[in-house]
């Protein structure tokens, strides 16, 4: 295994080189990767090679006038040379705003636990768009990418170092360790939740992840890096965040993992009742009369009406539908949230029954995949056990 080192030659040459240098010295296997679109550069993998893994050809790449156009190309020619590469050890990119959504990009669609280093002057801002779901480490350049000087060479060196030491010191996986379930949980689901990974952990290492956006797409990142071997979905409330505007969005590839590794899934409709916004004087004018809840000083949370659940419980049975592993969808019909309970804030049993209808009217039941209706509400201890029994006949 070696690192790749990735730079932009026909702009960042010097710096680039040293980081490959840098590598080079401590004694770990490189290789320097260019990705310069206007770049003639010598490398260990030219502008011409990568650009040639476009799907269109180098000419989509190198051929296009328009600068945006040509990084987004060869971003896309760079994810799939490195997705056809056996010997990834660790990536390392340095880059201005262009360089590093180019080689974040590319980044992005390798497996969790492959590092991955990005030395970047945007990396002291919001950098959740070059990160997302995925253990890449920024490291603001302090000066910018161009040339070397007193601090360029100690930034980019300490970065050279600390990936060389991670392609020679790789983390083995121990045989002691369990097979990985990934979990979703909010706090309005959290007794449903904790019930279940109790019940699993001296079988399974249990993952819980925080249903808020970011949280459904590592979740499901971490399957797409086979390293689950289930998945249990009990909290699936970033979809209405992403039909409606929510702060907690999924995108639209929600369930794809599930949909490509074929992996075993329980899933629910937990803390559907409710779309996130941030404090409550942040709520959009036009959602200020509907049912609002304080979560917390930071949190706001408006229940769901009848015709949001209806297109919530449509587009989940779209996303199902089209996975053809082990699939078991239970639909907890006594409430699906701890305030969507008789007496609570979100108790709506009109827009629950759109919700369960819609989900029912949709899903396509076969011998693998089946939907199935529990009187309980979620967080009822029935209902966990029900998860529980259903996991474990498929997994």
């Amino acid at each position: 295994m070696r690192a790749y080192v990735i730079g932009t030659l026909d702009t960042k040459a010097v710096e680039t080189t040293y980081a490959r240098d840098t590598v080079a010295a401590s004694g770990a296997p490189v290789a320097l990767v260019d990705v310069g679109i206007r770049s003639k550069a010598s490398a260990d993998f030219t502008a011409e090679t990568i650009a040639a893994f476009h799907l269109n050809g180098a000419a989509a790449v190198l051929g296009v006038d328009d600068r945006g156009k040509a990084i987004a190309g060869m971003a896309e020619a760079l994810a799939r040379f490195l997705a056809q590469r056996s010997d990834v050890g660790a990536v390392l990119g340095l880059g201005g705003s262009g360089g590093t959504a180019l080689i974040t990009q590319a980044m992005r669609e390798l497996p969790i636990g492959v590092p991955k280093m990005m030395v970047s002057t945007v990396a002291s801002g919001d950098v959740s768009s070059y990160v997302g779901p995925n253990d890449i480490a920024m490291m603001y350049s302090v000066t910018d990418v161009a040339g070397l000087n007193a601090i360029s060479r100690q930034v980019i060196g300490n970065a050279a170092n600390a990936i060389a030491g991670m392609v020679k010191n790789p983390i083995a996986r121990q045989a002691a360790d369990k097979p990985g379930v990934g979990m979703t949980m909010f706090g309005v689901t959290t007794m449903c939740v904790n019930s279940v990974r109790e019940s699993l952990e001296s079988e399974f290492e249990c993952f819980v992840f925080h249903a808020t956006g970011v949280g459904g797409r590592s979740m499901e990142k971490l399957a797409d890096s086979g390293l689950l071997a289930g998945l249990i979905d009990i909290t699936t409330t970033e979809v209405a965040d992403f039909l409606f505007g929510g702060v907690f969005p999924c995108t639209s590839d929600r369930f794809g993992a599930v949909q490509r590794t074929k992996l075993p899934y329980v899933g629910s409709v937990g803390a559907l009742d409710m779309i996130n916004f941030g404090a409550i004087d942040t709520v959009p004018r036009p959602f200020k009369s509907r049912n609002l809840y304080v979560h917390n000083a930071q949190v706001t949370l408006m229940r769901t009406t009848v015709d949001e659940n209806r297109a919530v419980g449509s587009w989940i049975a779209s996303r199902l539908n089209k996975c053809e592993g082990l699939v078991r969808f239970l639909l907890p019909l006594g409430g699906i949230s701890a305030i969507d309970a008789p007496g609570k804030s979100f108790h709506d049993p009109d827009a629950d029954s759109a919700l369960f209808s819609a989900i029912e009217k949709d899903f396509q039941n076969t011998k693998r995949r089946k939907l199935i209706k529990l009187p309980y509400h979620i967080n009822d201890p029935q209902f966990a056990a029900a998860v529980v029994s259903n996991f474990r006949e498929i997994s």
